[in-house]
């Protein structure tokens, strides 16, 4: 795994979407593309909605998660140091509305291209688009909520 993709810093993240502890999961690797993170995913013909076609449920977890490890990545961008430093942030969604422009085909490279637009304390808001061959089939705003800091982490925390 490349150690440039927000994904490969979440040890022993299980999560459907983004982890890469889980081998029956969507694997997503997310990356730095100047402002923007972008994640290219190829699908496989059991996430299909319609026949040829993306289910709309996977492509609202592929957001989500790209998301989330994208909200990760720029606190740490923020506070000029290493995805590999403490303290360590997760984050999980605290809203996600994505409209489906158009059919996303399930037999070719998805692209998801996220960037930050707010930062207010432990809330980060996204917007994100996915495409294929560079046409937008989905366009999101997604709100990232910090539940997670590993420098004021006091007892059981299930977002550890």
């Amino acid at each position: 795994m490349n150690n440039d993709y927000f994904q490969s810093h979440m040890p022993e993240n299980v999560c459907f979407g983004c982890g890469a502890s889980n081998e029956e999961g969507l694997q997503i690797q997310s990356f730095w593309d100047g402002d923007e993170s972008v994640c290219h995913w190829d699908s496989q013909e059991k996430y299909h909605g319609w026949a040829n076609l993306l289910n709309g449920g996977i492509l609202a977890t592929l957001i989500d998660c790209h998301c989330m490890g994208t909200a990760m990545a720029d606190a740490y961008r923020r506070e000029d140091r290493s995805l590999d430093s403490d303290p360590i942030y997760r984050y999980a969604t605290g809203t996600i509305t994505v409209k489906y422009v158009k059919p996303t085909p399930n037999d070719q490279t998805i692209e998801l291209r996220a960037k930050v637009t707010e930062v207010k304390g432990k809330k980060t808001v996204m917007s994100c688009t996915a495409s294929v061959n560079g046409e937008v089939t989905a366009e999101a705003e997604v709100i990232a909520i910090r539940v997670f800091d590993s420098s004021t982490h006091k007892g059981d925390n299930p977002f550890k």
